[in-house]
């Protein structure tokens, strides 16, 4: 197995044993930029053991994580970490939460690894070479209809100023009857979105820990992800992003598109 995966593997394993051990004891919780936007200890710890294990064996590689932000080097491989995704659900004992792992190189993600671990489940993704699901091939529905499908989605922590119109998009997709469900981790969405428990799935503002490593997982299981505009995902920054297979996700982003249309037509009257 090549050394980045491995290590990538490695570092998950590590880091979900720490907090499967935390999950449901004391420990402090603070709020960070919201109210609801939470950090407990353990997001730390999880964070510091990923850290010290890619540091093990790349000292020089970058790393982007979102506790303590991009720690610089010169080399051209980005580590983009997740140490916790899924903090507010941890805080609260709901057993829905993960560790988030990709390996960057320019602008592409070579691997991917999600580890869920109260479910113990191992999502890995290597560009071109598939995604797995504890080691079996995982594959996105072939679900055609938007109505017929089973969706996932989120919301940011910022909700109630309804960044992205994310409310009217909300709203307009549930009156069409579509059944969705709301996990709290947009990593753990895309998982399994690649896994084919959900069709599709679509959330604003996410930041690159929140996707990377799920894009390739997406990517590999046969699926798309896209902007809101249609284009290829940025992982510098913050996107707003629909993911799926090729129809769920087109046709989603045409529903997304009509609300966006008829909001802005509104404003011009």
């Amino acid at each position: 197995m090549n050394a980045l995966l491995q290590t990538a593997i490695d570092a998950a394993q590590k880091a979900g044993t720490v907090l499967k051990e935390g999950f449901g004891t004391d420990y402090t919780i603070s709020s960070k930029s919201q109210i609801h936007d939470l950090v407990t200890e353990y997001d730390h710890k999880s964070e510091a053991i990923i850290i010290e294990t890619i540091r093990s064996s790349f000292p020089n590689h970058q790393i982007l994580t979102e506790e303590s932000g991009h720690h610089a080097s010169d080399g051209d491989i980005t580590w983009i970490i997740d140490p916790l995704d899924g903090t507010v659900n941890f805080a609260h004992g709901i057993p829905i939460f993960c560790v988030s792992i990709a390996v960057k190189q320019g602008d592409a993600i070579l691997y991917g690894v999600i580890y869920s671990p109260m479910t113990e489940e191992m999502f890995i993704a290597e560009k071109d070479q598939g995604a797995t699901i504890n080691g079996k091939p995982c594959k996105v529905t072939q679900q055609s209809s938007l109505p017929s499908a089973f969706l996932v989605t989120g919301f940011p922590y910022s909700v109630k100023e309804n960044p992205g119109n994310c409310i009217e998009h909300f709203s307009h997709i549930v009156e069409m009857g579509i059944p969705i469900r709301r996990l709290g981790s947009a990593a753990l969405d895309l998982a399994y979105v690649a896994a084919g428990r959900f069709d599709g799935f679509w959330e604003v503002a996410l930041q690159p820990w929140d996707m990377a490593a799920g894009a390739l997982l997406v990517k590999e299981a046969g699926g798309i992800i896209m902007d809101y505009s249609g284009n290829d995902i940025d992982f510098t920054k913050q996107s707003s992003i629909i993911a799926g297979n090729f129809e769920i996700v087109h046709t989603l982003k045409q529903e997304i598109d009509i609300v966006t249309s008829t909001l802005n037509e509104r404003v011009r009257q």
